[in-house]
């Protein structure tokens, strides 16, 4: 089966969601579910499934409502849903759980998210907190406190005068073009994503990447940034639950990585016992296409290996 072919599947949500899957090499020893940041799409995971295959995981993979090759009458490109975005989006990647296990029954299932990825992994892992063996969030900013409640006020304005599934042009402002201004040697708009200017180029070149986001995307991104990272809801968690956490330490988008080491202390504070919190030093916001990727993408199958002992 290749992984850069999806397969399209149907979700409870009303979704016909685009599902990339790459076997185990070996005997699997788990599940790994992946789930892509903000206007990307997971075809941009295929190395780091293959080395995870090669380590005898399974890999699945699904583009998100509003991204890549998803489908969905309320999800254009750029939108969850018309409504209940956040929850529409919970569902899918419980419907890719579901096949998953289908496909591999009685295999620990490993939940991992990038970004906008790692926000919804958080949120899916508090909604279901005995569906997964471990918990894996890299460069998600699930503390956006003050800046992110003024932004939501902000966006909640724009959206009363333009409507909800218009792009918003406040939000990229305070974001992407904000991320990017803090390196004043790049050569292009998103040099804030990596040093390697060949993945950044990539980025640039795929059709299926920095496209424009709806004003209720960005409202239901900060929701469950501010969800996923209170307190009361990650004691929601098993104390048990193993939790991987990654940023960069030049990463724009989590305050050079301070947003993970906040979510690390919440963590704490709300029970969870068995966490790692590496931060990458030099390493901007895709740990996964940046220079040294290798060493995070090891120290990862490492983590996994342990907690699927």
């Amino acid at each position: 089966m290749s992984f850069s072919i999806p397969e399209m599947i149907a979700s409870p949500s009303g979704a016909t969601l685009a599902l990339r899957r790459m076997t185990a090499a070996g005997k699997p020893r788990a599940i790994v579910l992946v789930n892509h940041g903000l206007v990307e799409h997971s075809l941009r995971y295929q190395p780091f499934a293959a080395a995870l295959a090669e380590r005898s995981f399974h890999v699945f993979a699904h583009d998100h409502r509003g991204h890549g090759h998803t489908m969905a009458i309320d999800a254009p490109r750029g939108q969850y849903a018309e409504k209940s975005g956040v929850e529409k989006v919970i569902a899918d990647v419980m419907a890719v759980h579901a096949l998953a296990t289908d496909f591999a029954p009685g295999l620990p299932v490993i939940l991992f998210g990038h970004s906008m990825g790692g926000m919804i992994a958080a949120n899916v892992a508090i909604r279901h907190p005995d569906a997964f063996a471990g918990l894996a969030i890299w460069n998600a900013n699930l503390n956006p406190g003050a800046a992110g409640a003024i932004g939501q006020l902000l966006l909640k304005f724009e959206r009363f005068f333009k409507g909800s599934d218009v792009p918003s042009t406040i939000a990229p402002k305070l974001t992407f073009e904000s991320w990017a201004r803090q390196f004043p040697d790049r050569t292009t708009g998103f040099d804030w994503l990596s040093r390697d200017a060949d993945e950044v180029a990539a980025y640039i070149a795929d059709p299926l990447c920095g496209f424009d986001v709806s004003i209720s995307l960005w409202i239901d991104l900060i929701d469950m940034a501010i969800n996923g990272g209170k307190r009361d809801r990650l004691a929601q968690l098993p104390t048990a639950l193993p939790v991987h956490l990654v940023g960069g330490g030049m990463d724009p988008a989590t305050d050079k990585g301070a947003a993970m080491t906040w979510l690390d202390k919440q963590m704490a504070a709300s029970g969870l016992k068995d966490r790692s919190l590496t931060l990458y030093p030099g390493m901007r916001h895709e740990t996964l296409n940046e220079i040294g990727r290798q060493q995070a993408i090891d120290d990862f199958i490492n983590w996994c290996d342990r907690i699927t002992i």
